[in-house]
């Protein structure tokens, strides 16, 4: 269940995008390029909180090979400045970044 101060003004929102595009900072942040994600974006001017799941194949897990995490925190657009310009070197389609903050991480496989 989630929790209601994460909620959108429509409810639970949800997002994909491909774990291969996930850059992890120094600062253990966690930058994901955004070509669309506009509602994404407003959610999280009205709260800043998210959810976030992720899944890989190739981590080893509690029982067989492929684990995936539950992560929580907080989120921000970043649409200008190095975090940006650098993500665009990757993925020239990029608007944006979407820079999360990790406060908690659970494995969940």
């Amino acid at each position: 269940m989630i929790p209601e101060k994460m909620l959108g003004a429509e409810g639970a929102h949800v997002v994909n995008t491909w774990n291969s595009y996930l850059k992890i900072t120094q600062n253990q942040e966690i930058l994901i390029p955004a070509g669309g994600m506009k509602t994404t974006e407003a959610n999280l001017k009205e709260n800043h909180r998210i959810l976030m799941t992720l899944g890989s194949r190739e981590v080893q897990g509690f029982h067989s090979m492929g684990t995936g995490f539950l992560i929580s925190g907080t989120a921000v657009f970043v649409d200008q400045g190095n975090e940006l310009d650098e993500t665009k070197q990757k993925f020239p389609w990029a608007r944006a970044v979407l820079k999360v903050h990790p406060q908690s991480i659970i494995q969940t496989l």
